[in-house]
C-alpha cells in the first residue's frame, strides 16, 4: 500500500495508470464478493483507500496549479490541545481544589444546590392613581 508521500513523487500519468490498475482491482474484488470467493475482505478497503490517496494528490496538484503555486505536500502542524482535566466528584477532589470540610459535609456529593430564594412577601399593587375604591 503506498503512503501519499510516494504517490506525490510520481509524474501525473503514473498517477493515472494507477489509478486505472486500484479501480479495476476493485471492480474485480466486487466481483469476488458478489459470487463469494473473497477470502480477505481487509483488501477491499484498502483498495478504496488507495483509490482515495491517488485521486487526493491528484486533486492537490489541480488546485496547485490553478492557485499558481508549487503542487508540493502541504505540511500541517499539529494541533496542540492542553490536558484533559476531570470533575472533581469526590470529597478527596474537592480538598485538593480548596473547599473548607465544613463546605463539604453541607452538600453530599451529586446533591444539586437549592437557588437562594427571598422570603420577604410581595406586596399587595397599589393604585397608581391614589385612588381606592372601598365597597
Amino acid at each position: 500500500m503506498p503512503s501519499a508521500t510516494e504517490l506525490r513523487e510520481l509524474e501525473d500519468d503514473e498517477l493515472e495508470t494507477r489509478l486505472n490498475e486500484y479501480r479495476r482491482e476493485m471492480l474485480n474484488l466486487r466481483f469476488q464478493l458478489a459470487t463469494g470467493q473473497l477470502d480477505n475482505y481487509s483488501r477491499l478497503n484498502d483498495t478504496r483507500r488507495n483509490v482515495a490517496r491517488v485521486l487526493t494528490v491528484l486533486r492537490d496538484r489541480e488546485i496547485a496549479l490553478a492557485e499558481g503555486r508549487d503542487a508540493g505536500p502541504v505540511i500541517l502542524e499539529p494541533v496542540m490541545r492542553p490536558p484533559r482535566r476531570r470533575t472533581s466528584t469526590t470529597d478527596d477532589d474537592a480538598e485538593e481544589l480548596g473547599a473548607d470540610e465544613d463546605e463539604i459535609d453541607e452538600v453530599a456529593v451529586g446533591e444539586e444546590l437549592e437557588p437562594d430564594v427571598d422570603d420577604t412577601e410581595d406586596e399587595a399593587p397599589t393604585d397608581v392613581d391614589g385612588d381606592e375604591e372601598d365597597e
